[in-house]
């Protein structure tokens, strides 16, 4: 963050300060949420939270060297006390579960207002040097957190970048991910969720984009927003707030989707339109998916064209790659460059689409952070393309699999989908993890499209799925984990990649006798 002292902050989000001995001190260090986390010279946030409540760590926090803290009352060391404010709009809905008097949405709202503040600053400086901050939104219902990765990896190819780690997404990770900017940074990439209308054009008010990104518009959060359509208006409501052509704003939009192509009409920004039809600007053609689900393909332009093979795994990374290369070209990358960065990034992000390979050959794929009806069938395509490769050819693939949460009404519609999927796609074993009525659609769409036998199975939990894995895995397997985020089954490829592999299972077949796809 830049440096800002006390009682500027208090100005900025409207709070009063309490236990200060010097308004003229400044903050220095990180803003956190965390007290674990707090700093020298940094400031604490101090948030309710599910099992504890902020304020009641904020002594630790000052002791840790933080210089103040943002809260919502008094707590007894120096502090900025906000006004309360209304807590049933956007800016509070990631915490209603538990904000239960109303001071995670006072915080909050200070958190904006403050990286607003922090944003324009930033922004005034590089207009006054010549320079200038440069922000991208991503937004889409998957994909947003591997596109935001590759977008940062082409972007430090022009000057210091500053993206969220993870999903840092919402009303707290976003404006907590802008005030990790200062004067040496030169581009903001900023991930932007919604779970409502309205939310999208939120975040946008914090950290207004110059450049917006917007993916695809697909069934994540079905159950909040009703229909797929009402999930394109959020979207969209990047491209709305984006400048205009004249004053640099570019949209770009996955034409791929038609929903997210129809967004054109509602922005005033310049176009760019990715995707593999013909008339894309920035365009994807002779894709091909090798043994480890990796795609390549190549870039075609106006600046250009090249061969790119990606590092990361599953065919959809196409779309994403297509995306971040049309942010970097607008950013003045060459082609040759692009490529040449494509090539070496890897997933930057924990638990989406990590190979990892066991010494007996046993492959999992951990894709694990999070989960919808979009993702899991790019992930269950790639899982099967593996299999079906000719280095893992006759060797079986398994699907780990539990609840997609926040699908509404369409949830048991849903995952008996993904369970018909899986049939049909010709994975070998189907582990389902749960006992809820989704789980069980899930298991008996597979049986009701034809799997038979022990081919599909429904556990209680993850332990039990390991325990089936340990049992039966063969050298040369390849499994795939993916669930929501709250059903934490990155447990279950911890479990099997942690494990010695038995030694009672013969040498790997080759033939399919012992472990082919099921016909």
């Amino acid at each position: 963050m830049i440096p800002m002292t006390l009682s500027r902050i208090a100005e900025i989000v409207g709070g009063t300060l309490h236990d200060v001995d010097d308004p003229s001190t400044q903050v220095t260090g990180t803003v956190e949420f965390d007290s674990r986390k707090a700093g020298p010279g940094g400031l604490f946030l101090a948030l309710p939270g599910a099992r504890v409540d902020g304020h009641d760590h904020a002594e630790a926090a000052v002791a840790a060297g933080a210089v103040a803290v943002l809260a919502a009352r008094p707590v007894g060391v120096p502090a900025i006390v906000v006004p309360s404010v209304p807590n049933d709009g956007p800016s509070a809905v990631m915490l209603l579960e538990h904000d239960t008097d109303g001071s995670g949405a006072a915080v909050l709202h200070a958190l904006g207002l403050l990286a607003r503040a922090v944003v324009d600053e930033l922004a005034a400086e590089g207009s006054a040097s010549g320079g200038g901050l440069t922000l991208v939104g991503v937004t889409g219902s998957a994909g947003k957190t591997s596109t935001k990765d590759l977008i940062a990896a082409l972007l430090r190819e022009r000057g210091e970048v500053v993206a969220p780690p993870g999903s840092f997404n919402n009303e707290l990770g976003l404006p907590w991910t802008v005030l990790r900017a200062d004067e040496k940074t030169r581009f903001l990439v900023l991930e932007m969720s919604a779970r409502g209308v309205g939310h999208v054009g939120e975040l946008t008010k914090i950290a207004p984009p110059k450049i917006g990104v917007v993916l695809n518009v697909g069934t994540a959060h079905l159950g909040e927003f009703g229909s797929r359509e009402a999930i394109a208006v959020a979207k969209g409501e990047l491209v709305e707030a984006l400048p205009s052509a004249a004053d640099g704003g570019v949209a770009v939009l996955n034409a791929d989707d038609r929903m997210v192509a129809a967004m054109a009409s509602r922005t005033k920004a310049r176009i760019v339109f990715v995707g593999q039809s013909e008339d894309c600007d920035v365009r994807a053609t002779d894709v091909v998916v090798d043994d480890q689900a990796r795609a390549s393909f190549t870039l075609n332009c106006s600046q250009g064209s090249a061969r790119i093979r990606l590092a990361v795994h599953g065919e959809h990374h196409v779309s994403n790659a297509l995306a971040a290369a049309a942010v970097a070209l607008e950013n003045g990358l060459a082609v040759a460059d692009i490529a040449r960065v494509l090539e070496g990034t890897k997933a930057a992000s924990a638990r989406r689409m990590e190979v990892t390979e066991r010494a007996d050959g046993v492959t999992v794929v951990n894709d694990s952070y999070n989960a919808n009806p979009d993702s899991m069938r790019a992930a269950l395509k790639a899982l099967v393309s593996m299999a079906r490769s000719d280095r893992h050819f006759g060797r079986r693939s398994w699907a780990v699999l539990g609840e997609m949460g926040e699908l509404g009404p369409e949830s048991v519609v849903e995952h008996d989908a993904i369970g018909r999927l899986a049939v049909r796609l010709d994975v070998s074993k189907l582990i389902v993890v749960g006992t809820g009525r989704t789980s069980r659609a899930m298991h008996q769409g597979a049986v009701m499209e034809g799997s038979w036998g022990d081919e599909s199975v429904v556990v209680p939990d993850a332990a039990a799925a390991i325990a089936i894995l340990e049992a039966e895995l063969e050298p040369g397997d390849l499994v795939l984990v993916k669930a929501s985020k709250s059903v934490e089954l990155w447990t279950v490829a911890e479990a099997i990649l942690a494990a010695t592999p038995s030694d009672n299972t013969g040498d790997a077949n080759t033939d399919g006798e012992n472990g082919g796809d099921s016909q």
